[in-house]
């Protein structure tokens, strides 16, 4: 990549063209010589970053039961005719697009059926929603190096490669998600001058995957309607997006749903204007972000925050030092507003979720990143230093925030990665049972929100629920195979996660049960796995009790020996009924 000019280089005048974002460099002084700066070339960031979201694919947990029931679940459905329901997706309520389900099946007609292995399929969309993040992440890098230069392009490398957040967002198979690559995308295409794939960007993650993304492009819009004046480019491609993106999606789910719908009308009314709301699934206070924050990007969440207080005042004691200097105001401005915009939104809503986070992460980088310029800049103008020699900044920041995220995310595997390293198990059972022609009920019950999905399971092996402590709604199985299945108008749904009894099998059912051996117990919850005169382990591993586990601070971030030594683990546990019989398959 070549050496960038930008507004945090020192660099000559640029004459604003009408595709560039904004005027901004022509108010930038700066001597004939132009400062450079070093930073990898396109080709080296996409290596770094898909090394990143390749791990990213194969180790992350999954870290939001929604993401399994309403995403994976309906995905499962249209490949194997099975899979479990939510109220969401019934034709009643309808407030889930098979439009977005329908995007990700159309990933597994890559491998030609070559996968005939229904773990190996899930793993495969992941790493290509690596490869998609990725490409979208590099939009974004060569971006922001064109607009703001290599010093903050180079940290914003550093934010997105090392960020805990991206690598629990990267290969999350959730609306949200594809909000953070269309951000990458219109964010990029933006400071490139390319607003009508800036525009197309936007109008993707609002129409196929969640409405309320719409609010990310608002300065996008002022700066095209309101400064440029291009009304007819404007509507033009409004259209266009319309046309291409929402009339596809409603022909898909009026197919799926056998009546006429648009889906993001219909979760934009629930949300907004039903007398509950989401608030019946819980309510957090304002912390909630600040902490989920700080765990997800530790000190650049903190520079993010206080960007909009540091930049803006930098700025001005620049100004005073220097005649006739101009602050980049309309830059920073459209970076900074969006930021503020979705944070106004999500961070006054009752109900709060870590992915509602998700559409902003690379913004908080870049806002970070550009906090620290900034102080590098008024640093060397109150010193009388050159700008370039002051990189420690750069490398302290840099070094910190990977040590923190990297131990984050290490604490993360190792402490909640247990779920999913235990359902694999089940394969090596199945080629030791023959369940031609039966099924192998799988029973769940206080940990029905840690499953990762059917695609875990082995054929003829059925996840089933039973009683626990949770009293609300657990989704059901689709009525019948294919369309027929979505189709179907059933009476034991509610909007108001009211408990619904038709969602459990008698324990003497089970095959096996999946439990969490805590050293917690109660009436509807007992410790299966210490009844072995009925239950026998056939695997069990490791697992956190954030419970038992008195200190935060290294349940939350992994540091050698104290992780182990501070922590409280549990058994994650396969159970195996002793009341039940299995033929043994026959060896060829």
């Amino acid at each position: 990549m070549k050496h960038r000019k930008g507004i945090y280089l020192k660099t000559a005048p640029q004459k604003e063209t009408d595709e560039t974002v904004s005027s901004d460099d022509e108010s930038e002084k700066s001597s004939s010589k132009t400062s450079e700066v070093w930073l990898p070339e396109s080709n080296t960031a996409f290596r770094l970053l898909m090394s990143a979201n390749l791990c990213s694919a194969l180790l992350n947990n999954i870290t939001d039961c929604d993401e399994t029931y309403n995403y994976w679940e309906p995905l499962h459905h249209l490949i194997t005719d099975e899979g479990f329901q939510t109220w969401e997706y019934s034709p009643t309520y309808a407030i889930r697009s098979w439009g977005y389900i329908y995007l990700h099946y159309m990933l597994t007609w890559i491998h030609m059926g070559f996968l005939n292995n229904k773990l190996l399929t899930f793993y495969f969309i992941r790493m290509i929603l690596g490869l998609t993040c990725t490409l979208c992440e590099v939009q974004f890098f060569e971006g922001v190096s064109l607009r703001f230069g290599n010093n903050v392009a180079r940290l914003v490398l550093g934010f997105l490669l090392f960020g805990s957040g991206m690598f629990i967002s990267a290969t999350a198979f959730l609306p949200s998600s594809f909000c953070m690559y269309m951000t990458l995308l219109f964010f990029g295409s933006w400071m490139k001058g390319n607003l009508n794939h800036a525009l197309l960007a936007v109008a993707a993650g609002a129409i196929l995957a969640w409405p309320f993304s719409v609010a990310l492009g608002i300065p996008l819009a002022v700066d095209i309607v309101i400064r440029r004046q291009k009304y007819f480019f404007f509507f033009k491609w409004c259209a266009i997006a319309l046309i291409t993106m929402q009339l596809p999606c409603v022909i898909i789910d009026s197919y799926y749903y056998a009546k006429t719908v648009f889906a993001s009308i219909n979760i934009l009314l629930y949300n907004v204007f039903s007398t509950h709301g989401p608030d019946i699934y819980g309510v957090e206070p304002f912390s909630y972000y600040m902490i989920n924050g700080f765990l997800n990007f530790n000190i650049v969440f903190i520079l993010a925050l206080l960007s909009f207080i540091v930049i803006p005042i930098s700025e001005m004691i620049i100004k005073s030092k220097f005649k006739g200097y101009q602050p980049p105001t309309l830059l920073l401005v459209f970076t900074l507003s969006t930021l503020l915009i979705w944070f106004g939104i999500f961070f006054t809503r009752p109900h709060k979720e870590e992915r509602f986070l998700f559409p902003v992460y690379p913004l908080i980088c870049l806002a970070a990143a550009l906090c620290i310029a900034t102080v590098q800049k008024l640093y060397c103008v109150i010193g009388l230093r050159k700008y370039l020699t002051e990189q420690w900044m750069t490398v302290a920041t840099l070094v910190i925030f990977a040590l923190l995220s990297l131990s984050r995310s290490f604490a993360v595997f190792q402490g909640y990665h247990g779920s999913m390293d235990l359902y694999p198990k089940m394969h090596q059972l199945a080629s030791k049972i023959d369940s031609t022609g039966r099924t192998i009920n799988v029973c769940i019950g206080k940990e029905w929100h840690r499953f990762p999905s059917s695609f875990f399971l082995p054929e003829n092996f059925k996840l089933q629920f039973i009683e626990s402590e949770f009293r609300g709604q657990l989704p059901q199985y689709f009525a019948a195979p294919g369309a027929e299945g979505t189709t179907a108008v059933r009476t034991n749904f509610n909007d108001q996660n009211l408990e619904e009894k038709t969602r459990y099998v008698p324990i003497d059912s089970c095959h096996f049960l999946i439990d969490f051996n805590n050293g917690l117990a109660t009436r509807r919850e007992p410790l299966f796995g210490n009844d072995t005169s009925r239950w026998s382990v056939v695997e069990e591993v490791n697992f956190l009790s954030a419970h038992n586990s008195t200190s935060r601070f290294f349940r939350a971030f992994f540091v050698p020996y104290f992780f182990w030594e501070r922590n409280t683990f549990g058994k994650y546990q396969l159970l195996r009924s002793k009341t039940k019989k299995f033929k043994k398959k026959r060896s060829n």
